[in-house]
């Protein structure tokens, strides 16, 4: 749960019950592909309970799942039964088909293939905080997570959110974290970074499992090459990646999260959502006193 994350303020005056969401979401529930669809997007159940609710409540916190199913067909293997297919043509009739046709024989054909085509399922956690007005999107990429966006709003009326933004960029605040050595409080930096040169060349450095608090790693970053990634670690209880675009990325929580606590690591839904929720819910403010705190609204 929550291995990548992307932080969003949710508009003021929006609120719902979990049963109204419930309802919002039930009219998108996720069907799979039919067989000559590429594409289907929709909700299902978090705990991964078939017919189970599409919403779950664990502490007042609201957590809900996107599913995706898409069917690939390689470009190439239509590209090159049309092409047989436009020989054929010449060689029967003299004729050679323009690219109209071209264009039509190779939708067709895309049609024919799809139902032998195979299917990649995967799911997006989504993370609700009414309290805090925060939505937290478990995704890899900023692409996935405005797709979450699209299908929330579309499903929940009067819903608006924004990314986060904060006062001092995560680059520049990574730059003087590096440079000076000294980490935010509550924070250390870990053992990862990688830099890349703002100039033409866009050279990269990536330094993995390697010491950072370097006069070499310091050299670079004065000499101009910028921080894309830093691991960081906060409160020695959960350690992350985090990136120039503010995303959280590789999130682990640390054996100390469990200690004391009577749910064991994989001890089920409700106790892996209350403790990824509980600690998060820490660290995010943390973070974002750290890059300057947050900009606000307009």
């Amino acid at each position: 749960m929550f291995k990548n994350v992307i932080l969003y303020r949710i508009g003021a005056g929006w609120s719902a019950s979990v049963a109204e969401i419930e309802a919002s979401l039930d009219s998108a529930r996720f069907v799979a592909c039919g067989a000559s669809q590429e594409k289907s997007i929709g909700w299902c159940e978090p705990r991964g309970e078939a017919h189970g609710p599409l919403v779950e409540s664990v502490g007042g916190q609201i957590m809900l799942k996107l599913m995706i199913e898409t069917r690939a067909l390689p470009g190439s293997v239509i590209t090159k039964k049309a092409e047989e297919q436009v020989a054929h043509i010449e060689a029967t009739t003299g004729r050679k088909p323009g690219r109209k046709e071209i264009r039509e024989i190779k939708d067709s054909l895309k049609l024919e293939l799809l139902p032998m085509a195979f299917s990649k399922e995967s799911s997006v956690g989504v993370w609700l905080d009414p309290a805090a007005m925060l939505l937290v999107i478990d995704a890899g990429s900023q692409a996935r997570a405005d797709e979450v966006v699209t299908m929330l709003i579309k499903s929940l009326a009067g819903l608006a959110v924004t990314l986060i933004n904060t006062q001092v960029s995560p680059t520049a605040a990574m730059s003087e974290w590096l440079i000076t050595q000294v980490p935010p409080s509550g924070f250390t930096v870990d053992r990862e970074c990688e830099l890349k040169a703002a100039d033409e060349s866009k050279a990269v450095v990536r330094y993995t499992r390697h010491p950072l608090d370097t006069d070499e790693v310091r050299g670079y970053v004065e000499s101009g090459k910028l921080p894309t990634r830093l691991a960081l670690t906060w409160d020695s209880r959960v350690s992350f990646v985090l990136t120039e675009g503010m995303q959280l990325k590789k999130l682990a929580f640390l054996d100390v999260v469990f200690e004391g606590s009577t749910a064991g690591k994989d001890d089920g839904f409700d106790a892996d959502t209350a403790i990824a929720t509980g600690e998060l819910r820490q660290l995010i403010p943390d973070l974002l006193a750290a890059l300057g705190g947050e900009v606000a609204l307009a």
